[in-house]
């Protein structure tokens, strides 16, 4: 008798451990919803909800319709899209590396993915700006992307390299990220020096990070990638709760380790690579998103994934809004915006002590 009630008692606390986490995904999910609600709505336009969500189902005017539709959606979408992209990655880099610091920012593949990507627009051709709203318009997205996702490469066979000796710490990989990035950033520079004033301008622009310069054919080449990658992880997820016991014991569980590895990173480079080809780079943000739905869910990746990806939505979302109305009509650069949000988190990291597996 005393065993079936223990039973039950640890039944009905499961149940409730599994209903606070799937609780926990329906707030992020409202609370993404409102923000994307209110990045349409905020603006010099004077829009009201009403008026956008009267031109969602297509009974607004000619004017809420450019507005709506043309200028803000197009942002929104890229945000979320981006914004779920990134954390997704950075969640499933942190497990397969095994490295509570690692993310497309902090181990190269963003700073690899930007040099390919500005290879393609200066050296190849596959960009052009407008002085007439100082954009950067990719005209060839494919090419940009295929070589973003190339360079991107380099850091992940490097960072991989190193994940397979054994003396190799956490934070030695890290610091190994630091150093493909400053090779990056040097190329980079190099490619700036000679280029000439319209494509140096182009580049600079592009490195800052925007969210207003995609459009619908971009954003559809990201989602379709950013869908992909996540059903891949979340297939996965078992896997990266059997890496969280450690190497030995997935493979005990029957778990390819190093196929996993290798094809996840790969999967991760080439995401973070569509992304950053299509909007800059975005630092922090699959980094910091991960973290925070760990600390309030735990390691469970079946919900952690789809927890991170609404984190890093909402995140993108609010960091773009605020680049938008803090100094407007002037719009700050995005990748400022999420350092300033992901610095002191990853300071606090560092000074707390990471936690190596």
């Amino acid at each position: 008798m005393a065993t079936i009630l223990n039973l039950t008692k640890t039944q009905k606390t499961y149940r409730e451990y599994i209903q606070f986490k799937i609780m926990v995904i329906f707030l992020m999910a409202i609370i993404t919803i409102v923000a994307a609600l209110f990045a349409i709505v905020a603006g010099s336009a004077g829009l009201t909800i009403k008026e956008v969500l009267l031109t969602l189902i297509g009974q607004g005017t000619e004017i809420t319709k450019t507005v709506v539709l043309s200028l803000r959606l197009t942002r929104v979408v890229t945000s979320i899209i981006g914004g779920i992209g990134l954390a997704v990655t950075g969640c499933a880099m942190q497990s397969i590396l095994r490295n509570p610091l690692a993310s497309a920012s902090t181990i190269g593949v963003s700073q690899g993915a930007a040099f390919g990507a500005a290879f393609a627009i200066i050296v190849l051709g596959a960009g052009v700006q407008f002085h007439t709203n100082d954009a950067v318009t990719v005209t060839n997205p494919y090419l940009v992307s295929v070589c973003a996702f190339a360079f991107s490469m380099i850091s992940t066979f490097v960072v991989l390299g190193l994940s397979r000796f054994k003396k190799v710490s956490p934070e030695t990989i890290i610091l190994s990220g630091v150093a493909l990035s400053a090779l990056f950033g040097g190329g980079t520079t190099i490619m700036q020096y000679f280029a000439d004033n319209e494509s140096l301008s182009a580049i600079v622009f592009w490195t800052f990070g925007d969210m207003g310069r995609t459009s619908w054919k971009q954003i559809i080449i990201m989602a379709t990638i950013v869908f992909l990658a996540t059903i891949y992880f979340s297939f996965n997820r078992w896997n990266y709760n059997a890496l969280e016991s450690g190497e030995n014991s997935a493979k005990g569980l029957g778990v390819n380790v190093e196929s996993m590895r290798i094809v996840g990173m790969t999967v991760c480079s080439f995401t973070a690579a569509v992304i950053v080809s299509f909007v800059g780079i975005i630092n922090f943000v699959g980094l910091v998103s991960p973290h925070l739905m760990r600390r309030l869910i735990g390691d469970d990746y079946r919900f952690l994934l789809p927890a991170s990806a609404l984190m890093g939505a909402f995140m993108l979302l609010f960091s773009d809004t605020v680049a938008r109305l803090v100094v407007s009509p002037v719009v700050l650069p995005i990748g400022a915006i999420t350092s300033f949000l992901g610095a002191p988190l990853f300071l606090y990291l560092l000074f707390k002590g990471v936690r190596t597996r």
